[in-house]
């Protein structure tokens, strides 16, 4: 992902020395620059947040038996997928 400086916010901050050097080692021996530090963030940033969701949404539906929750996910699959397919609606004229 190509991060532009108008796609950007800038963050400051702080994790522990040895932290710091881990991660410096682990991207130094990957053949990683100091730029690409920002992207590591990032894409660990966004796997936090998936991975939270993911356990959050199967905390939310453990009481739910799984045929019961199977159904509910074919019937919201097969609503996305139709309204994906439909044929647009024909655009009107201007005025």
């Amino acid at each position: 992902m190509a991060m532009t400086t108008d796609n950007t916010t800038r963050w400051t901050v702080t994790v522990s020395k040895e932290t710091d050097i881990a991660l410096r080692s682990f991207l130094a021996q990957r053949g990683m620059k100091k730029g690409d530090l920002s992207k590591f963030i990032e894409d660990a940033v966004r796997w936090r947040v998936f991975d939270q969701t993911v356990r959050e949404v199967r905390d939310k539906f453990a009481d739910l038996p799984p045929d019961e929750l199977q159904a509910m996910i074919d019937e919201a699959c097969a609503s996305v997928r139709t309204e994906m397919f439909q044929e647009p609606a024909p655009r009107q004229p201007d005025a």
